[in-house]
């Protein structure tokens, strides 16, 4: 029985490495592109952040800059292969479907969390002492002011929302093909408002990823 597992887990491997590795990497490049952006805009020495006082506009300004890096990241070529789930959550939801087997479901969610994180401490090595600054932190998604209650039911409404989106538009004949729009849109407007009560996270791959180097 053991041995029986034992093959049908490297077979699995074997057919659909490149699979995991896109979905890796993919987390892996978002994650990045959240670091730079978040301390080109946040960052108290960044000229950026001292030209763009208000605060809104900036969290708009990074919402737009990371929907613009989900649509790219789906629409590529290695986004259209692995499905560029890049969400622990995105993949659960597939397999519940029966759109994704057990093995694979497992080796996704795996590679989405591994590559967020070493996503993120490439970042760390590129902005180096920037990403520590509280202004940073990180890109760590944590309970803002109104405290961890309103945090969870915000998360709660704002991933019903987006696998909701998910779910309706990509089953959808004519809808499906801009599914990445709309996904994009949605993340762009939920950093405008929602990210104050939670960080705007959807994703605990990508939550674990900052909450590990940031000891939080």
């Amino acid at each position: 029985m053991t041995k029986k597992i034992g093959c049908a887990i490297m077979q699995t491997l074997r057919k659909h490495y490149p699979e995991y590795l896109i979905e890796a990497a993919g987390l892996g490049i978002f994650m990045i592109s959240a670091a730079v952006v978040t301390a080109l805009l946040e960052h108290p020495n960044s000229l950026i952040r001292q030209a763009i006082t208000d605060l809104i506009l900036r969290r708009f300004i990074i919402g737009i800059a990371m929907g613009l890096t989900a649509i790219c990241i789906i629409y590529s070529p290695w986004g259209k292969q692995s499905g560029a789930h890049i969400n622990p959550v995105v993949t659960l939801t597939f397999f519940r479907l029966g759109k994704i087997k057990p093995w694979d479901a497992i080796f996704y969610i795996l590679a989405q969390f591994i590559g967020g994180f070493l996503g993120l401490l490439l970042a760390i090595r590129i902005l180096r002492d920037a990403m520590a600054d509280p202004s940073v932190n990180y890109i760590v998604t944590i309970p803002g002011t109104y405290g961890a209650g309103y945090a969870f039911l915000a998360e709660l409404i704002i991933s019903f929302g987006v696998m909701l989106m998910i779910l309706f538009v990509s089953n959808n004949r004519k809808l499906a093909p801009f599914t990445a729009m709309f996904a994009g849109l949605l993340i762009a407007a939920y950093i405008t408002i929602e990210a104050p009560l939670s960080g705007m996270s959807m994703n605990p791959a990508r939550t674990l990823a900052s909450a590990i180097p940031s000891h939080n």
